[in-house]
């Protein structure tokens, strides 16, 4: 709960920042590079959570990293983060400011897999359903799954919506077994 708080409140802090400074987008950018690079550097994920590097150190190696690639807000912040030794939770930081971001800006992330690559029409068709359905623009993240025959899944937050042939066949399969065990 207390890593939960953390986070919040620095996405909060940045997220106030950023909109002060007039440079959402930019930040927004910067923090989702960040982000990529971390998740692609274990090493570097493992220093940033390691007790035993000093923050002086931390700090010189965000910087060497980042230093031109990202603004001087988001690297200042960064370097901030690190000065109050809270840069193990700078993953948790950036994914809570990129979903509050979206919230500010009515967006919501829609997580779909299916069996096959949707085509562009589908895709406009699938997008004109969420976005009435949840009254918010979206945006999608595909994955492929062929054990699911045919058709998608989406989640959205903490919702999932099931339209895959695997989904349909498993009810099936129930009321076959429930109809025929009440046959008997």
């Amino acid at each position: 709960m207390a890593d939960y708080k953390v986070s919040q409140r620095y996405a909060t802090s940045l997220l106030g920042m950023a909109e002060d400074k007039n440079n959402l987008d930019k930040i927004s950018g910067d923090m989702e590079f960040v982000s990529s690079v971390i998740k692609a550097n274990n090493n570097l994920r493992l220093m940033l959570q390691s007790p035993v590097v000093k923050p002086k150190v931390k700090s010189s190696v965000i910087e060497e990293i980042f230093k031109g690639k990202i603004s001087e807000d988001s690297l200042n912040f960064l370097l901030f983060v690190v000065s109050k030794n809270r840069e193990e939770f700078i993953p948790d930081i950036i994914e809570k400011f990129l979903l509050l971001k979206d919230q500010k800006l009515g967006i919501v992330s829609v997580d779909v897999i299916s069996a096959e690559e949707f085509n562009e029409e589908q895709v406009n068709q699938l997008r004109n359903k969420f976005e009435s359905l949840l009254n918010r623009k979206v945006r999608f993240r595909f994955s492929i799954d062929k054990s699911i025959i045919g058709g998608f899944v989406a989640r959205v937050e903490d919702t999932v919506y099931d339209a895959s042939i695997k989904h349909q066949l498993d009810i099936l399969k129930k009321q076959f077994v429930a109809g025929s065990l009440s046959l008997n």
